[in-house]
């Protein structure tokens, strides 16, 4: 049966080249990958996995909030003048936990 269908798909320009990355290494291209999930989840009738929401310890939590309200420029990245300047400040972290 020819494919004759289509489908739009709209995705994160870094997401889609870490798709093409991931599945040009199994040697298929992402419409062989969507056409694999596709008609695995046929077979399964639904997901061919489990959906889940990540879960995180709240270290983790905050780093990933930190790091979020750092690229949106919420709060200002740390930035050192050398590599001794980084290790003394992470030495000062350390003691002060």
């Amino acid at each position: 049966m020819p494919k004759t269908a289509n489908i739009n798909l709209r995705i994160e320009p870094s997401v889609k080249a870490q798709a093409d990355a991931v599945f040009s290494n199994l040697g298929i291209s992402i419409t062989d990958a969507i056409n694999i999930f596709i008609h695995a989840s046929i077979m399964e009738g639904g997901f061919p996995f489990q959906p889940k929401q990540p879960r995180y310890n709240r270290e983790t939590e905050a780093a990933m909030q930190e790091a979020r309200d750092i690229m949106t420029g919420k709060i200002e990245a740390k930035r050192y003048g050398s590599l001794n300047d980084l290790l003394a400040d992470m030495d000062m972290e350390t003691v002060n936990a």
